[in-house]
């Protein structure tokens, strides 16, 4: 049995939940003033945040009949944890991490839990699938 009967239905529905998941992200999480958790708590927080985007993209994308898509999120999202777990062994065994490279970490940390790389792979394989119809 087929859970999805396009992968235009496919890629929406792992749109939505990307979009929650970053959505209660902010909302419950990073935006919210009243919550004082220990830094290595926020850190962990922060990385599931990522790991759970990654393997909803991955779940999603790696069963479209375009390959290439499924290849590019796993080498941007696995590139960007590596830099930040490298930061973070950085910070807790040197220590002193500058704000510039606090800073670097949670842009590389946005960028792989937005929605906006999902949407522009998925902008990328309509924009080539229309080329390939008119060739």
């Amino acid at each position: 049995m087929n859970l999805y009967k396009s992968d235009k239905v496919r890629f929406i529905s792992g749109l939505i939940l990307i979009f929650i998941i970053y959505t209660c992200y902010y909302v419950l999480f990073e935006e919210n003033s009243d919550l004082e958790l220990p830094s290595k708590v926020r850190h962990i927080i922060k990385f599931l945040a990522t790991v759970v985007v990654y393997f909803v993209g991955t779940f999603h994308l790696g069963k479209l009949t375009d390959s290439w898509m499924s290849f590019i999120w796993h080498v941007v999202h696995i590139s960007g944890l590596t830099i930040i777990i490298s930061l973070g062994i950085f910070d807790l065994l040197i220590g002193g991490m500058s704000l510039n490279l606090r800073a670097f970490a949670g842009s590389i940390q946005e960028a792989l839990i937005s929605p906006v790389l999902y949407v522009a792979m998925g902008l990328l394989n309509h924009s080539f699938k229309k080329n390939s119809h008119k060739l």
